[in-house]
């Protein structure tokens, strides 16, 4: 998944302050039910030490509706300069909390990228095509919207024979290749500025076809079609809707399945893949990952990672199970020991490294948590050492 709009948080200065919060609105609260989540937060963050400036930014924020239907939760992230971090969540938290620290609460906002797809949503007809696409947080609001028409009227073949309609139908023909072209070449574009992940296409069956044949390479790759959505009026926006949901849930699959399939294959390899906290500790500090993948937690249970912590020191690749690590590569100052959770997804943004969740039973994971690698040497961690050792008991199946 994309975490780039995460790393921007490194750089900035602490204290953080993080919210978790279930922004589901009941039908006659409104959003005063959220409100009412924040404020006994806001408390539990005054204790803690929270500015007062902060808290009302972030109270500001939380006032503005979401504009999400249904059950969803909301992440945001506040460093000494105000909110820098608000992002919508598919599922609201069993519980909200909100955390005062050093350095931000990064696992729920990864938990959004994870639930959120980057998409551009293209509705197009013979004449020309509407492009749109989500805000920041994954959300209609803070989004774009843009109507591309191709210049090209004559749009409707005759039905009647003759050598005037053939004419008439080659003309139709013609406008509608030079209309598809134009809304190729927008897409294109869009593409080219925005990177989505995926590019929804839905309207006319032929108008489709002729896009599809006109867009470049890396357009083409990313195309969905989406049965069931139109420019015109009357469209059935509520069927529509749920078959983009589907689209878009079936590409979140996918896209975590590659990581997956990926890590299982390069495990098997004993060459780019490893698992257990100090060996992926030690990949991480050598720069080495690709992907970070942590077990998604059994409903209910804690994380295998939830009472763990290791030490880094100012830089996000400066890290180590103790301070002893830390020292070994030259860090003296400003060592600091952190919940695990955090301090690995910070050494993973340091290196641009990729954060995928894994269901129950998908992959065997140690303590888990596990790394796909970008590459590997012999002073790369062996699990074969692991296997090797009758260690079994640390071995689980994780999702």
């Amino acid at each position: 998944m994309k975490l780039q709009w995460l790393k921007p948080l490194l750089g900035r200065t602490g204290p953080f302050t993080t919210v978790y919060l279930d922004a589901t609105r009941a039908a006659s609260a409104g959003e005063t039910e959220a409100m009412d989540r924040w404020r006994g937060l806001r408390r539990d963050l005054e204790s803690a030490g929270a500015p007062a400036r902060i808290l009302d930014g972030l109270g500001d924020q939380i006032a503005r509706p979401t504009w999400v239907a249904g059950p969803h939760g909301r992440v945001l992230i506040a460093d000494v300069d105000g909110v820098c971090v608000d992002r919508v969540l598919a599922e609201p938290p069993a519980r909200s909390v909100a955390v005062y620290g050093d350095v931000p609460a990064l696992l729920p906002a990864v938990r959004a990228a994870d639930q959120a797809v980057e998409y551009l949503l293209v509705e197009v007809d013979r004449q020309g095509a509407d492009l749109s696409w989500p805000g920041p947080s994954g959300q209609a609001a803070g989004g774009g919207h843009e109507a591309v028409e191709g210049g090209h009227d004559v749009v409707h073949k005759m039905r009647e024979g003759g050598m005037s309609h053939r004419r008439m139908q080659t003309r139709a023909e013609d406008s509608w290749e030079r209309n598809a072209e134009a809304v190729a070449a927008e897409i294109d574009r869009v593409v080219a500025a925005r990177e989505p992940e995926v590019v929804l296409v839905t309207g006319d069956v032929r108008a489709i076809s002729l896009v599809r044949d006109a867009v470049g390479q890396r357009a083409a790759e990313l195309l969905v079609e989406v049965p069931g959505g139109s420019r015109a009026q009357g469209v059935k926006a509520d069927v529509f809707a749920h078959k983009m949901h589907e689209s878009l849930e079936q590409f979140r699959i996918r896209r975590r399945e590659q990581v997956l399939s990926v890590f299982r294959q390069e495990q098997g390899r004993d060459e780019g893949a490893v698992t257990e906290l100090g060996d992926v500790v030690e990949v991480l500090r050598r720069g080495q990952v690709r992907d970070l993948v942590l077990a998604e937690p059994v409903p209910g249970q804690e994380s295998s990672l939830a009472n763990r912590t290791v030490w880094v020191g100012p830089e996000p690749l400066q890290i180590g199970l103790d301070r002893a690590a830390l020292e070994a590569i030259g860090v003296t100052d400003d060592a600091r020991e952190l919940p695990a959770e955090i301090a690995l997804v910070r050494a993973a943004l340091g290196q641009d490294a990729g954060v995928t969740f894994a269901g129950d039973g998908l992959v065997e994971l140690i303590d888990g948590v596990g790394a796909v690698l970008r590459w590997s040497d012999p002073g790369t961690p062996s699990e074969r050492l692991v296997s090797q050792s009758g260690d079994q008991a640390r071995l689980r199946e994780v999702g």
